[in-house]
């Protein structure tokens, strides 16, 4: 959050955040992924990498899955949370035809 607070500071036009959640406890995730939702309906553009795609996806939207460092899908958050691929790959889901 003090990353976060420092990048403010400056007045960007745009926001990188690189794994905002890594080594961070379920509860203070939650709490940094409530301030850059907070950040972002105040009018910030934020570019969001996270590893966590369920919590990205629900926070974005927009998206693209990269694998490998190559672009594999992108899209609207809502298609790529609906995407069987994505479901099975990186939301822990099932498909239709598991």
């Amino acid at each position: 959050m003090l990353a976060i607070g420092r990048a403010l500071m400056s007045k960007p036009k745009m926001l990188l955040l690189d794994e905002p959640s890594m080594g961070l406890s379920p509860l203070l995730v939650g709490e940094v992924f409530r301030l850059i939702r907070e950040i972002n309906g105040a009018g910030m553009t934020i570019l969001l990498v996270e590893q966590n795609a369920k919590i990205a996806l629900t926070l974005a939207s927009r998206g693209y899955v990269l694998e490998t460092g190559r672009i594999t899908m992108e899209g609207d958050t809502a298609d790529l949370i609906d995407n069987e691929d994505v479901k099975r790959a990186y939301l822990g889901g099932k498909t239709a035809t598991s």
